[in-house]
């Protein structure tokens, strides 16, 4: 797990930018704060920061040349299937000057060019540079658990980890409005675009080729649309037993480690089936879990401390006061380097801060939500597809619904909340239904709160017909959780966790996320994984007897901070006084402020529903623009 960097520049205006790469490389220190090295040559530079996990020696810095010295490689991840790759390349003849897994794709590279990507287990951003050739070859993992981001135009191609990175380079700063809009509906920003007009995320599945001046993608990688013809007959106990065998293999492939490795436990049935497989065959296992002393209706320690003694793992509880969570906050903004507002980064920040001082590697449980159906709107649709008389009386009951007072913050406001959501969704198209379910605001919302100037230029692309391509022929379960796993999954979920576990040098692995795991899942019906308004059907069938049975009555919660509660208190002077103060948006010429009035109203009424979430937005956005420099341009 490491930071890359890179550039190659094809005249010599883009040589110009390659003075910037050791300044590049090193703002990556938090990614890889084991070594850092960088390559120069006439054309390009390559840099490496590095969290060392398999093979700690100096053999295994980067960037890593071949034996010839005609490729180089820059890698971030972990390759789970390297040492069986290994021995494949020792007996063909190859030999190796290190045990790590970057080798082995460098070499596997050299031998089979782009098809490498179909032999590789784990999860992966990487470049190799052919010197010979004159080339870049970058490429990025099945489902987006590792950032690529790039800059193409005609004077240079320039890549990183992280946005940072790459404002190190001297580019246009120039605002995407259109991706604006975007993260004021979702409070992230869907790839491939960022808020920058000229910097690009590679999708996930997808690989680059670069030479000078010309650049070409490829999608090697997409999950599959169809039942395998092999799975369209297979029984439902048959399903059980091999999607049990399959993850058993995939967490036991991710406890190689030569470093200290533990496991998030939030004693949900995702951690906690990882927790229980792990230590099957880890003995000494640590586990990590978050406690909110103070806001019960958020804490779930006491089902964490249950499966740790069921599992008899070496259990760690960080309990925190609010005060605690709330001096973590300013940490998580300084670190987030484009607009990414999902409140529960606060979390991750401030577990991953803590496990890092136990441990190197962290498992999670990562991905099983958006592969198995574990969301509250995947048993909201699947009632709506064969709605009774309670789904029909809820959706009647829609005018009443939003005049109820509406918050996350409580059992019954929430549970208004959600029948409102579900009401509203009841008479929308699939497409229009999962937008709306995954947004905090629509279309119209988010731009209403541009300045006038600025909404009148903008006009609606199809950026939101493009990711939801798939929901337009079909509402079937396996189509909205492809949906997750190509929206939701990469652009929040995983750059949450990505970007808050390695601001403390921390590597997580998601088990659920292996690829044979996920396309076994996806060629079988939908009822094998959500049935009336039971999700995740196939795993808690699957593991039923090894888990304790308290588990299976517990409320499914979200990770969530009490974000209501601060900014109606810790952080009003903050909203009112400083970044979204009258003075201040009038001065930055980008928003309405009438708009944003009508928001910070609501947000202290008694009906604030989901308003907190469009503040934080506002609030990340404001942050990050102060703290990079940003303007209105």
């Amino acid at each position: 797990m490491c930071g890359i960097t890179g550039i190659f520049a094809f005249n010599l205006v883009g040589k110009f930018n390659k003075i910037h790469i050791t300044a590049a490389t090193m703002s990556m220190e938090r990614r890889g704060p084991d070594f850092q090295d960088i390559y120069i040559d006439e054309w390009v530079g390559l840099g490496h920061r590095r969290l060392a996990i398999i093979d700690t020696s100096p053999r295994a810095h980067q960037p890593m040349w071949d034996e010839s010295g005609r490729y180089c490689i820059v890698f971030n991840g972990e390759i789970f299937n390297f040492r069986e790759l290994r021995q494949e390349l020792v007996n063909k003849g190859c030999s190796f000057q290190s045990e790590s897994d970057t080798e082995v794709v460098l070499q596997l590279f050299v031998r089979e060019g782009d098809n490498c990507l179909h032999r590789l287990n784990g999860f992966f951003a990487f470049c190799i540079y052919d010197r010979s050739e004159q080339s870049f070859f970058l490429a990025r993992d099945h489902y987006g658990i590792k950032p690529l981001l790039y800059l193409f135009d005609e004077d240079k191609f320039i890549f990183s980890s992280e946005m940072k990175t790459i404002l190190h380079y001297g580019i246009d700063r120039a605002f995407d409005f259109d991706s604006l809009v975007e993260y004021l509906q979702l409070n992230y920003i869907p790839a491939p675009n960022t808020i920058f007009r000229s910097v690009k995320k590679l999708l996930p599945g997808h690989s680059i080729k670069v030479t000078r001046g010309n650049m070409s993608l490829t999608k090697w990688y997409e999950i599959p649309s169809n039942q395998q013809q092999e799975h369209q007959q297979i029984s439902f106990d048959e399903a059980k037993t091999r999607f049990k065998t399959l993850l058993e293999e995939a967490v036991q492939k991710r406890l190689v480690s030569d470093v200290p490795l533990g496991a998030f436990l939030s004693g949900g049935i995702d951690s906690s089936v990882i927790t229980g497989i792990a230590a099957k065959h880890k003995p000494d296992l640590h586990t990590f879990s978050i406690g909110f002393s103070e806001e019960k209706f958020f804490d779930e320690t006491h089902y964490a401390k249950l499966v740790a003694k069921h599992f008899k793992t070496e259990h760690t509880v960080f309990s925190l006061t609010n005060r605690d969570i709330y001096d973590h906050v300013n940490g998580v903004l300084d670190y987030i380097d484009e607009p990414f507002a999902d409140s529960s980064a606060i979390n991750v920040y401030i577990l991953s801060k803590h496990t890092r001082r136990h441990a190197t590697v962290a498992l999670s449980g990562d991905g099983a939500d958006e592969l198995l159906a574990g969301y509250n709107k995947h048993t909201a649709l699947s009632r709506m597809q064969n709605p009774g008389v309670k789904e029909k009386f809820v959706a009647l009951l829609g005018p009443l619904w939003k005049v109820l007072p509406k918050s996350r913050n409580g059992f019954f406001p929430n549970r208004i909340r959600q029948a409102a959501r579900f009401s509203s969704g009841f008479s929308l198209s699939p497409a229009q239904r999962y937008w709306q379910w995954a947004s905090f605001a629509n279309y119209n919302e988010a731009l209403s709160l541009l300045a006038p100037g600025i909404r009148q230029n903008i006009s609606p692309d199809n950026r939101q017909d493009t990711l939801l391509r798939s929901l337009d022929r079909s509402s079937s379960i396996n189509d909205i959780l492809r949906a997750d796993m190509q929206l939701i999954l990469p652009n929040d979920m995983l750059t949450k966790v990505d970007l808050m576990s390695m601001t403390h040098g921390l590597e997580v692995r998601p088990p659920f996320l292996d690829h044979e795991l996920v396309n076994f899942c996806f060629s079988l019906p939908g009822k094998f994984k959500i049935d009336g308004s039971r999700g995740k059907l196939l795993i808690r069938e699957a593991f039923r007897e090894m888990l304790p049975r308290q588990l299976y009555s517990r409320p499914k919660k979200g990770f969530e901070v009490p974000l209501l509660k601060w900014l109606r208190k810790e952080m009003k002077s903050l909203i009112v006084d400083d970044l979204l103060s009258k003075k201040r948006i009038e001065e930055q010429q980008l928003f309405d402020y009438s708009e944003i009035e009508k928001l910070i109203r609501k947000l202290f009424s008694n009906n604030p529903g989901d308003v907190h979430a469009r503040i934080w937005g506002l609030i990340v956005f404001q942050w990050w623009a102060k703290r990079y420099g940003v303007q209105n341009s």
